[in-house]
Order: structure tokens, then C-alpha cells, then sequence
């Protein structure tokens, strides 16, 4: 199939192709696509491994407006996730408000705490701000970075990647089961860099999340530092990626399919033009193939990329837009808070 003509589908595995006319007639593209993805990232575990979430509260602090907690639950047999739940003060004292997953970006020492704004680089503390303005937010650990060195191998995971996807899937379940959660709104997925990448894996694989928002996460593999693909082979990611070192054009995924495979939820794409990792029109050239799918749902719109002035970043003004977008498709008002304004570096696409 095309890696750019993303309308065009399988008819059947011994019949041609055609190009789809509708939504029903693209699942089959889309179920072809996360087939694609789990052959190397491994197999989506089934619902036998969602155990009991026995979450265990450790520290509590007040933040102000907000109440952070550090807490575990349990998304497998023996596997115990720590993650940061904020909680608006306005939540907790009986109004149900919207939740946000936060996924923090690649950082050793740090981890998740940079995301609840405890350290790390700046323009990462995305949960901190969202709880600011009325959102509940959690921040599970990515497997194997600073504290959280699950054995992948003891919990049969297959790879980093997929054990990622399965904990924040987990996370989901857990946010379900508080009482001080608005989930018939459903959900939001935010993340800079490791984390942008990481809310596109984990949102094609569960339509609770209806917005994703992606920073400096993604570019093709083709064009992924000239197509040289060691960076996805460790163990915290996908180690299969490593036959495909040196030959992007075989690897059987790209990021071309999972954009599209997120229509017609609300995409928010963050993509600046001094990015190192991931180039700015790489991702255009993505967004451009992936629109006609979120267009054959009527929601061309939904899919937005921004383009700041900047390196691997996360600026205000992207982030704060990236918060309105999140208030929109949560169909929520959110709570004042104090953050810069805007800038003009923006580069709307």
C-alpha cells in the first residue's frame, strides 16, 4: 500500500486496492496499519492482563490551586507503575472535571517529575499547568528511564514501547475509576519529544483519548536523521527495529498511517523548524498525506500543525494554544492561570 496515499485500502488479502470512500471503508487501512505497528512493537496485551489497579497513595503535596499526589497502580501481574496524580482543589471538593494523560519526554535523572514541573528543562511541566486550569492530569513513568526498570522480560512484554502503551491504556482505567473524573468527556494525551510519540502509540489503540497533543514527537522514518533508525533500537523502545537499521523504507509502519489512524479526533502537532530530532517538514509532508483521511470524517480541521521559531522546544505560546485545544475537544472552561502570552513565532500550517 501507498505510505502516502493513505485512502487507499485492501480489498481483500487476495484482491486489489481501492481508495476509500468513506469511514467504514478506511478501518480496513486502519486495522492493516496498527497490525503493521504491533508486528514490531509487539502484540497489544488483551484484556486477561488488566488485574486489579491497587493504587497506593505515597507523598501528597499542596500545590496552591491543586493537590499532587505520587502514587502506583498496578497494570499487570507484578508490575507496579508510579505516576503523579494532580488534582484541582475545584475537582476534589465535588465537581467532576476532565483528565489529561501527560507523558513526559526522554530525561535519566528526572523522569516524570519534569512534567509536574520538579525539575528537569523548562517548557516541560505540562501536568503542572493543565491541573492549574481545572484539568486532573496524570503522569505515569516511561518504562526503563530514572527510577521505573520494570523487567520486560519477567512481565512478558515485548518491547519497551508496547509496555508504555499498555501502562498509560492502564492509566486510562485508572483515571475511569475516580470519582472526581469527568470521563464521559473522555480523555486527553499530551507529550514533548519521547512523550509526543508516546500519546500517538497510545491513542491509536484506545478512542477514550479524544485529543492528542504531540511535541517535537515524530517525523517519518524515512526522514528520521537521514533514515538512520538506531535510535528507536533499544530496549526501552523496539528492539525488532534493528533489522531495519539502515532501510526505512522496509519497515513495515511509519508515522504517515498512525496520524491518520487518530482521525477525526482532535490533533494537535507542535513541530519546530530548528528541530535536531525530528525535521519540521517531514512532518508537514505527514500531516499533508494524513488530512484526506481526517477529511473523509468530515473533520479536516482537526488535524493542526505549528511551526515555532525554535529547537527541540516546547514554547508557551504552542503550549498554551495546546491547552485550548484540549479545553475544546473536553468541551471544558478552564480555570485562569498565570502564563506568558503568546509569541509570533508561531508558523501556522
Amino acid at each position: 500500500l501507498s505510505r502516502t496515499n493513505l485512502l487507499e485500502y485492501r480489498k481483500s488479502p487476495d484482491s486489489g486496492t481501492a481508495q476509500a470512500a468513506n469511514p467504514n471503508q478506511w478501518q480496513r487501512r486502519r486495522a492493516e496499519a496498527l497490525e503493521a505497528f504491533q508486528s514490531i512493537a509487539g502484540r497489544l496485551p488483551g484484556k486477561e492482563r488488566a488485574c486489579a489497579l491497587e493504587p497506593v497513595t505515597g507523598e501528597e503535596t499542596d500545590c496552591g490551586t491543586y493537590v499532587r499526589r505520587l502514587i502506583s497502580y498496578q497494570s499487570q501481574p507484578g508490575g507496579r507503575v508510579p505516576a503523579y496524580l494532580c488534582i484541582p482543589k475545584t475537582a476534589s471538593n465535588g465537581a467532576k472535571a476532565p483528565a489529561v494523560l501527560c507523558l513526559h519526554p526522554t530525561d535519566h535523572k528526572m523522569g516524570f517529575k519534569v512534567v509536574v514541573g520538579l525539575g528537569g528543562k523548562p517548557h516541560r511541566q505540562y501536568a503542572a499547568e493543565l491541573a492549574e486550569r481545572g484539568f486532573v492530569t496524570l503522569s505515569p513513568s516511561y518504562p526503563l528511564l530514572a527510577d521505573y526498570q520494570p523487567d520486560l522480560k519477567a512481565l512478558d512484554m515485548p518491547t519497551g514501547t508496547m509496555k508504555a502503551i499498555w501502562d498509560n491504556l492502564r492509566g486510562l482505567d485508572y483515571l475511569e475509576s475516580l470519582p472526581f473524573v469527568d470521563a464521559k468527556r473522555g480523555f486527553a494525551a499530551i507529550g514533548h519529544s519521547l512523550g509526543g510519540h508516546n500519546a500517538i502509540f497510545t491513542s491509536v489503540f484506545d478512542e477514550r483519548v479524544r485529543v492528542v497533543v504531540s511535541s517535537c514527537g515524530f517525523d517519518s522514518l524515512l526522514d528520521y536523521y537521514g533514515g538512520n533508525l538506531k535510535g528507536y533500537v533499544q530496549e526501552r523502545y523496539m528492539l525488532p527495529m534493528a533489522r531495519f537499521v539502515s532501510n526505512a523504507p522496509s519497515v513495515p509502519w511509519d508515522y504517515y498511517e498512525l496520524i491518520a489512524c487518530l482521525a477525526p479526533r482532535l490533533v494537535y502537532v507542535n513541530a519546530p523548524v530548528r528541530d535536531a530530532n525530528f525535521r519540521w517538514d517531514s512532518v508537514d509532508r505527514i500531516a499533508d498525506a494524513a488530512r484526506p483521511v481526517f477529511a473523509l470524517h468530515g473533520k479536516a480541521e482537526n488535524l493542526l500543525v505549528r511551526h515555532p521559531d525554535c529547537e527541540h522546544d516546547f514554547p508557551d505560546g504552542e503550549r498554551l494554544e495546546s491547552y485550548e485545544w484540549i479545553a475544546r475537544g473536553l468541551q471544558w472552561t478552564m480555570t485562569s492561570a498565570t502564563l506568558p502570552a503568546k509569541d509570533s513565532s508561531t508558523q501556522p500550517r
